[in-house]
């Protein structure tokens, strides 16, 4: 079981897993789980307690992430539209891009950024809440949703 939350800052997603909080701020391409070793920063591989986190190194030394917890891929790329293929499949989308929901075809998407003309683009309605709680997979949406976080 894992928890999105929103932040004050826009280019900012707060993953809960059960025994740790990843911050992942795409202004500045960091991840931060209050580790040892301090924040992360662009492109690798971490196992940051129950997930395991994926960055990938697009252009202008931007990077997009993808959480893995329980089986359930979260894509993070706020307004970033490059390197989705590297991305593969993603149940929840982070962002604030029209295309990369498109290409990417997530069942859940936490909008990030415009959320209006993303809503009016994609022809849909988002929920607001104060956190995104998923249990295991299976309680994802059938059908394609728009989430906003505040």
């Amino acid at each position: 079981m894992f928890e999105i939350e929103g932040t004050k800052n826009p280019d900012e997603v707060v993953i809960k897993t059960a025994t740790k909080n990843i911050t992942i701020n795409m202004a500045e391409s960091t991840v931060d789980a209050g580790l040892n070793v301090g924040i992360l920063t662009g492109p690798g591989e971490f196992e940051i307690g129950e997930a395991t986190v994926r960055g990938i190194g697009v252009k202008n030394q931007a990077t997009i992430y993808d959480v893995e917890i329980g089986g359930v891929h979260i894509g993070v790329t706020a307004g970033i539209e490059e390197g989705l293929d590297d991305l593969g499949i993603a149940d929840i989308l982070c962002t604030s891009s029209v295309r990369a929901v498109r290409e990417v075809s997530p069942k859940l998407i936490v909008a990030m950024g415009n959320v209006d003309g993303m809503v009016t683009e994609l022809k849909l309605t988002a929920r607001t809440e104060k956190k995104l709680k998923v249990k295991k997979a299976d309680d994802l949406p059938a059908a394609m949703e728009v989430v906003v976080l505040n």
